[in-house]
């Protein structure tokens, strides 16, 4: 089962180094667990370290500036796109809900998921 994802979630790139605290800036009414509720639209990344992602152009450039050798470049997420999928049946300020099973790309290869959200759906008997 899916969990919500509120402010405090913790992120992954594939092709980054360090996780982020992913930022919510889509509301600021809605709450779970005492935490900001995430929604598919909070797709503004921070940045995850190092980017390892061929297709960057930063790292492109940087490994062309190292005569060929592979050399990662800073992080600056491009992430156009929403968050998918999302929960379509909970709507926070006419956007779903985020879950952190969800997976955001970024537009140079890497895919953002989420990795730790402190708030946790608790099924009961």
């Amino acid at each position: 089962m899916a969990n919500p994802v509120t402010v405090t979630a913790v992120c992954t790139c594939s092709f980054g180094t360090l996780p982020a605290m992913l930022p919510v800036n889509s509301q600021n009414s809605v709450y779970l667990c005492n935490l900001m509720a995430a929604t598919i639209m909070d797709n503004h990344c921070p940045s995850f370290g190092m980017c390892n992602c061929p297709s960057n152009p930063a790292v492109m450039a940087a490994t062309s500036a190292a005569m060929g050798v592979f050399t990662p470049s800073a992080c600056t997420p491009v992430t156009l796109t929403p968050w998918a999928p999302g929960v379509p049946k909970v709507l926070i300020c006419a956007k779903p809900l985020l879950q952190d099973t969800s997976k955001l790309n970024c537009m140079y290869g890497g895919v953002i998921t989420v990795s730790f959200t402190p708030a946790k759906t608790i099924q009961t008997p």
